[in-house]
């Protein structure tokens, strides 16, 4: 071996232990792939239960209408008695679930701990965005503002991405990026939330989850 290529072979490992401290290098894409194939499921069973109504209300169908005056109803009538509420957060535990199961099996081919000081930044910079989104977001339901939730969900995610790329793979930027422009064309089309929703978190999950794997792991698995 040449001194030069010993050279190059020097400076690849330096920079991979630099990356190994400075960014969180475990995630996988299949996690993007898992996250939205449960968030399309979900949007399934929401749309079938807006489509078929309510017991307890004349119509669930009419709050969600590209025309409907959704301002000033109840939580109860726009959500369908819990029903919505009830897929929202089993859709979001499917997803965090399986996200972290692949994360996880990534992390152990890559001898990278799942919770360091990389992913603790990471976590902190996405999360930040999420938890003021949050509090934003049930502050619009108490208000009665709820053609925002969609875009909103859509805009403080995206915000949330784009952060807390700094501290890992470059891809979750462009998904932060689809994310909110999703979000803000949604703004101007609040009475189809349901779709942009579907497509935010499912299809753009899915194309980031496939480029990443395309991009991280695919010669990994040839090795």
């Amino acid at each position: 071996m040449s001194q030069d290529q010993q050279s190059l072979d020097a400076l690849k490992d330096i920079r991979s232990m630099m990356d190994r401290s400075s960014r969180f290098i475990s995630l996988s894409g299949w996690s993007g792939v898992a996250a939205g194939c449960c968030a399309l499921v979900g949007a399934w069973f929401a749309h079938g239960i807006i489509e078929q109504g309510s017991s307890d209300h004349s119509s669930l169908r009419k709050h969600y209408d590209a025309e409907a005056n959704i301002n000033g109803i109840s939580i109860s009538a726009y959500m369908g008695s819990g029903q919505l509420i009830l897929i929202a957060l089993l859709t979001l535990g499917a997803a965090i679930a399986l996200a972290f199961l692949f994360t996880w099996m990534r992390s152990r081919k890559t001898q990278t701990p799942v919770w360091g000081n990389s992913s603790k930044r990471m976590a902190f910079a996405l999360g930040l965005p999420l938890g003021v989104g949050g509090i934003y977001m049930l502050q619009l339901m108490q208000a009665g503002a709820f053609g925002m939730i969609a875009p909103g969900c859509l805009l403080f995610y995206g915000l949330g991405l784009v952060s807390a790329s700094r501290y890992t793979f470059g891809e979750i930027r462009w998904l932060g990026y689809g994310q909110l422009l999703t979000g803000i064309v949604n703004l101007f089309m609040t009475g189809y939330g349901l779709y942009f929703w579907a497509f935010g978190f499912g299809v753009l999950h899915i194309i980031y989850g496939l480029v990443m794997w395309y991009t991280h792991e695919r010669n990994e698995q040839t090795k």
